[in-house]
């Protein structure tokens, strides 16, 4: 992976600011670590991860927690990423689309149609496949802790409904930076724009882009929905988040508490996940009582214009027979 002048910079100043909070070693023995996200305070992956630092705190009487930095204080997922790395910050919580050009096995979780629904996705990233790419962080200063929901993502734009891939013809739509996503808006007929999360409510209301796409709790917590009021429901991604941790900030730990931070981490998903399915129930009723239009798709059409994408980077026996793994997964 390599790092912006940007990340580099943010990796200096967040290190002296952490710094100045003492998000480690405190007094009395005391570690908090710190934990970065994009989302605000009450989204379901800050949640479960501020679940996961006051459990720490139960199971060791106050000696582990975690302090958390949401709502992008420390720059970007991309960022993120970097901070992570270098130990500036000690866990992240990053879309697995951030991390597709640096660790190619992450792909087949980002790959337009490849999961059939949430059922799918969940039994892919809670068996061996998952611990496999969540084991292909640690030669580049990460450790995989766990695999949050995300999905299903779809689009939504400013101009009109989409209900078939000719109606995305000339919008111009916000792409995660991930050469696969810009690749899958490509083949769907739009012209991607590679754009940082947290930039995407201004440029849909300048008309910076026509659309974007993504799932209904971030849609309706960045009030996107606002501006962007019509919903094609594709589904055409079950993309997962990763929670990563600095491989430096675990491996300062003992071996129990390793194990601890690893199982706790483990235990959130299923907090996660609770919080998800009633967080995106609600959101969707929301925004369609604020006057969104969503339409229904013909997700096979959809599907069809993408098949050249999964071709060009599913390629050699190791994505081929995780790709293989993944469709036969039940």
């Amino acid at each position: 992976m390599s790092l912006t002048r940007r990340t580099l910079g943010l990796t200096g100043l967040a290190t002296v600011g952490l710094a100045s909070c003492a998000p480690r070693g405190t007094a009395k023995g005391q570690t908090l670590f710190s934990a970065v996200d994009v989302h605000p305070a009450d989204y379901p992956t800050v949640s479960a991860v501020r679940w996961m630092g006051e459990e720490l705190a139960r199971l060791t009487s106050g000696r582990l927690g975690i302090r958390q930095f949401p709502a992008g204080q420390l720059g970007s997922e991309d960022d993120s990423i970097g901070l992570t790395r270098f130990e500036a910050v000690d866990i992240c919580r990053v879309a697995v689309a951030a991390l597709n050009n640096a660790f190619p096995e992450t792909r087949l979780l980002a790959l337009p149609y490849v999961f059939r629904d949430v059922n799918h996705v969940r039994a892919v990233v809670d068996g061996p496949i998952g611990t496999e790419l969540l084991n292909v962080f640690e030669g580049r200063g990460l450790v995989g802790l766990a695999y949050y929901d995300a999905a299903p993502r779809s689009f939504y734009n400013v101009r009109h409904p989409v209900t078939e891939p000719g109606q995305l013809t000339g919008l111009k739509m916000r792409a995660p930076q991930s050469d696969i996503f810009l690749d899958a808006i490509r083949a769907m007929g739009a012209n991607p724009t590679p754009l940082t999360f947290g930039a995407v409510f201004s440029s849909l209301q300048t008309h910076l882009i026509d659309g974007a796409e993504n799932n209904w709790p971030s849609y309706q917590s960045s009030r996107q929905f606002e501006v962007a009021r019509f919903w094609s429901d594709t589904q055409h991604s079950f993309s997962p988040d990763a929670l990563l941790m600095s491989k430096a900030s675990l491996d300062r730990l003992s071996a129990a508490d390793r194990d601890l931070v690893r199982d706790v981490a483990r235990r959130s998903v299923a907090v996660m996940r609770a919080d998800w399915d009633r967080r995106e129930a609600e959101a969707r009723a929301a925004v369609i009582a604020a006057g969104v239009q969503v339409a229904t798709v013909d997700r096979e059409a959809f599907a069809a214009t993408v098949r050249p994408v999964l071709d060009k980077y599913i390629q050699g026996p190791r994505l081929s027979g995780l790709f293989d793994r993944i469709a036969a997964t039940a």
